[in-house]
């Protein structure tokens, strides 16, 4: 069964030991998901799977069979403006949530699946009230962005781009504090 990235069936390797990641840049040309740290520590080979973020690095491409993968280049290309860039990734050029970029594509996966995650009301290790609902705060942001380790220290950008992301995004919640 193909596995479908980026909108695209693509037949998993035929080696099963091949990560996702590995297949995504060696095999497809895939390079914006970024090899960090190959353990799953830092976050930069984010990779959102049926929606939801895992960690490509740790992940077999075979296991993806018949699933949704996007990555970073699947984010622009299915950009639901048609400006060419997902809301997300403007956002970290327009709030400087970026300095090397090498963090980038996995912080932006990242922050698009935090806004799915807050839609369907799961909570975090900082949730105050698992019965009212999340509401997004700048803590609840920072706690669900820990996986994504940033070397340049570029995080008051980055939080401030999904902080504004979650906004537009939850029209409906409190708004984010700055």
């Amino acid at each position: 069964m193909p596995i479908t990235i980026n909108g695209r069936a693509v037949d998993p390797p035929a080696d099963p030991r091949v990560s996702l990641l590995d297949f995504c840049r060696e095999q497809l040309g895939l390079t914006g998901s970024k090899k960090g740290c190959n353990q799953g520590a830092c976050g930069a080979c984010t990779m959102l799977v049926d929606g939801e973020r895992i960690l490509s690095c740790l992940s077999l491409a075979v296991q993806y069979d018949g699933r949704q993968v996007t990555t970073i280049e699947g984010l622009a290309a299915n950009d639901e403006q048609g400006g060419g860039l997902h809301p997300l990734q403007r956002g970290f050029i327009e709030h400087d949530g970026f300095q090397c970029g090498y963090c980038t594509p996995g912080q932006i996966c990242s922050g698009v699946a935090l806004v799915a995650e807050l839609k369907r009301g799961l909570p975090s290790h900082v949730t105050a009230d698992l019965t009212g609902g999340v509401t997004p705060s700048r803590e609840e942001i920072q706690e669900r962005m820990s996986g994504n380790l940033c070397r340049c220290g570029a995080y008051n950008g980055i939080v401030e781009a999904i902080s504004e992301y979650v906004a537009a995004e939850l029209p409906d919640r409190q708004e984010v504090a700055a």
